[in-house]
């Protein structure tokens, strides 16, 4: 049944995506603030007031490098996409000019496949979020979109979008074909 290989296969980006994107983010916020920590005041004993300011600081760091890490994840998850067999079926890619099966990915082979899935993904994500401030306006007492909007609903967004963007790029792109396994 094809739609459970599209839920397989998104099941399968979105823990990647998430689990990439979140790891990076939280080792870059880390060292950011122990940077920031050492530089400023690394003598001083870690007190209550210092632990709130370090958490702060923390979390303010995790929210900025967490949108720069899922970008670099949305990258990455797409090459371990493809060669994968899931419930019968599998995806391939083909070279550009021969319209061979590349059997070993590197991500130079995917920068025109990601291009044209990125669009579609940002073009659907885009549509989810003027449908949410639709039903926020007239559900809501929020006024703009700035309100409620922060990085973990554009994920959310993101991960929605991604399984109908991945369907969409199976039948959009010609470099990317579904075969039986």
């Amino acid at each position: 049944m094809m739609s459970r290989f599209y839920f397989l296969l998104w099941l399968k980006w979105m823990l990647r995506v998430t689990l990439c994107s979140v790891a990076l983010a939280i080792v870059v916020s880390l060292m950011i603030t122990l940077f920031i920590y050492l530089q400023q005041s690394a003598k001083l004993d870690i007190n209550m007031e210092i632990l709130k300011a370090l958490l702060d600081i923390y979390w303010f760091w995790f929210v900025l490098s967490w949108s720069g890490t899922l970008l670099i994840a949305l990258f990455r998850s797409l090459k371990y996409l493809f060669n994968v067999c899931l419930d019968g079926y599998k995806l391939r890619l083909l070279s550009c000019d021969t319209k061979e099966l590349v059997h070993h990915i590197g991500y130079g082979d995917l920068l025109k496949v990601w291009r044209k899935w990125f669009m579609l993904l940002i073009w659907i994500v885009a549509s989810m979020m003027i449908v949410s401030l639709g039903i926020t306006y007239f559900l809501s007492d929020y006024s703009s979109v700035f309100e409620w909007f922060n990085i973990f609903w554009l994920f959310g967004f993101v991960l929605i979008s991604g399984y109908f963007s991945l369907i969409l790029m199976i039948a959009k792109c010609k470099r990317v074909e579904l075969v039986k396994c």
